[in-house]
């Protein structure tokens, strides 16, 4: 038995590293892909480590793709995309779950068909309502969409997160002398960090990543976002791939430091999920 124990857990190891490594080896391949020059990427050189380690792609995607510039938009829409739509599902999420009022549960119905939209299918009405408010070209013209979109999904984790706080504590701080905003930020939202890390990662990787809306609603080169930054680098009859690379990088690099900063998060979540149903 000893020995068939250890057998499996080796077998299992095993596993686990062969799985690792398949799932490693993108990061590796897209880091060294940025490393190596159009002779090494097409065919001499494909997987292996790069012969001359070109960091000069890293400089010339800074200073002559500019994505230093686009870093920083990426970062301010997603930043102020993150605070809205926690802002507005966790108090929203309140007033579904914890007040009662006429016409609650159809409410939560209306916010729950936005999950049933494609972002995508309401690009011409989105730009219609943007163009008559004059939002174009400006940071608002994808924060809202972004905020708007990513609210849907938000209000269904923090729902099921907020419904499994026992309303004795409620009634206890309303006896202590707290008011409903008391309740809100001093006993609600500190037992809700599993559901707002959730909601922070899936809304960033909703807005860091998109491509039509960056595409459409902004033409100024001063607000691009990354997306819109690294497709401009190809050009039209020749393109060097070491700096595309090098921008795949810069902007692949922050969504993997924000999962392993709040990876734990996370686990609590799917943990406290599990335990819940």
């Amino acid at each position: 038995m000893l020995n068939t124990n250890k057998s499996t857990k080796i077998i299992s190891y095993v596993g686990l590293i062969l799985w690792m490594l398949v799932n490693l080896f993108p990061v590796y391949w897209m880091f060294t892909f940025s490393l190596k020059n159009n002779e090494e990427i097409f065919g001499k050189n494909v997987a292996g480590l790069p012969q001359h380690w070109l960091w000069s792609n890293y400089t010339e995607a800074m200073k002559t793709g500019h994505m230093g510039r686009y870093f920083l938009n990426s970062g301010i829409v997603a930043v102020a995309t993150i605070l809205i739509t926690l802002a507005v599902a966790l108090l929203a999420t309140f007033a579904l779950t914890r007040m009662i009022w006429k016409r609650r549960k159809t409410m939560n119905k209306f916010f729950m068909l936005g999950l049933t939209i494609p972002i995508h299918a309401s690009i011409v009405p989105i730009y219609v309502t943007l163009s008559r408010l004059h939002l174009l070209n400006t940071r608002w013209a994808l924060i809202i969409p972004y905020a708007a979109f990513s609210l849907a999904m938000a209000i269904l984790v923090c729902t099921g997160f907020m419904n499994e706080i026992p309303r004795e504590l409620d009634e206890s701080a309303c006896i202590d002398g707290c008011n409903v905003w008391g309740i809100f930020f001093r006993i609600i939202v500190p037992l809700m960090k599993p559901a707002v890390a959730t909601v922070g990662i899936y809304t960033f990787l909703q807005c860091w990543n998109e491509l039509m809306f960056a595409n459409i609603f902004i033409s100024k080169s001063a607000l691009k976002t990354l997306p819109v930054g690294i497709q401009a680098l190809s050009g039209q009859y020749t393109t060097a791939w070491g700096p595309i690379g090098a921008a795949l990088v810069i902007a692949t690099f922050p969504t993997l430091f924000m999962y392993i900063f709040l990876s734990r998060r996370i686990q609590e979540s799917f943990i406290a999920g599990a335990i819940k149903g």
